[in-house]
């Protein structure tokens, strides 16, 4: 078995943790999955900007979880939610990085949202 690599953010692949002054609220079938007021926006590369709210303002009562586990060289191993109520477009809606590498320690016990496979996730101003 080797070791998995483990690669630090850089010019060629910025990694970038802020905190969201927006309450960020996620539905599925009608029911408000997450609603949050403390989420951080991890903006990767050329990926899109990705919400991770702490896994408290989630209704983990809509949550399942799967045998699913993915790994990134830069963040670490994820793990992955289901959300029955959204159906089978629901299916590893949900991942969070429960021992996340140190450049993106952050993020650890928060989750995010793929946004294809639930409602919504709405950004509200803050007033």
């Amino acid at each position: 078995m080797t070791d998995k690599p483990v690669l630090q953010p850089g010019p060629n692949h910025p990694i970038t943790v802020d905190a969201n002054p927006s309450r960020v609220v996620v539905t599925v079938a009608g029911k408000v999955v997450a609603d949050s007021r403390r989420a951080l926006t991890l903006r990767e590369g050329n990926y899109p900007a990705v919400q991770y709210l702490p896994i408290e303002d989630v209704d983990r009562s809509l949550l399942e979880r799967t045998d699913t586990s993915t790994y990134c060289p830069f963040k670490g191993d994820a793990s992955y939610y289901s959300i029955p109520v959204g159906g089978e477009r629901s299916v590893d809606a949900v991942w969070v990085y429960e021992q996340p590498h140190q450049a993106v320690a952050e993020i650890k016990d928060r989750v995010a949202f793929y946004s294809d496979r639930v409602d919504s996730i709405e950004e509200h101003p803050a007033a």
